[in-house]
């Protein structure tokens, strides 16, 4: 596979983690806008808007649930949305870069949650759980092959973030 085709492989990859670092983003400023807001008063308007019975198992859950959120815990998640956005745009801009270090940690953070999806996947089984589980392993496996593959060709160069790829 030629260097061409390796850096429209690794800016797909940071195109999509560059994606869902944005949704949660996005997701982080929706939390935000629940500030000073009665939380459960939302929940009960969502469920009746959805055309649920306030009354059942799940939709009780999350009324109670939220009724228990307050502003601190939304600041924490929004701080969490923000960091977890940060470092998917770091690799993003690593991977685009086509470096190294951003190699291993997409390797590394993409099969960090194989088992959960694979766990999620065993309790119910939907298309979107199997897509996920089934892209993430693909990702995963494309950037172990990127960096084994200086390994299995004796004679190309070691890869370092200093020099650009051949």
């Amino acid at each position: 596979m030629s260097a061409p085709t390796h850096q429209r492989g690794l800016r797909i990859i940071a195109g999509f983690e560059a994606f869902k670092g944005v949704i949660v983003l996005i997701a982080g400023f929706g939390v935000l806008s629940f500030l000073g807001r009665d939380t459960q008063q939302l929940a009960e308007q969502l469920v009746n808007r959805m055309h649920l019975d306030p009354a059942h198992h799940y939709p009780q859950i999350f009324i109670r649930a939220m009724a228990d959120v307050t502003n601190t815990h939304l600041w924490l998640l929004a701080s969490l949305a923000a960091l977890y956005t940060a470092v998917r745009l770091i690799e993003a801009y690593g991977l685009w870069h086509g470096r190294r270090w951003a190699e291993w940690f997409a390797a590394l953070s993409g099969s960090f949650y194989v088992p959960i999806e694979i766990y999620e996947l065993a309790h119910r089984v939907t298309w979107i759980r199997a897509g996920a589980l089934i892209l993430n392993l693909i990702i995963v496996a494309y950037m172990v092959w990127l960096l084994t593959e200086s390994l299995r060709r004796p004679n190309a160069p070691p890869q370092t973030d200093l020099l650009p790829r051949p």
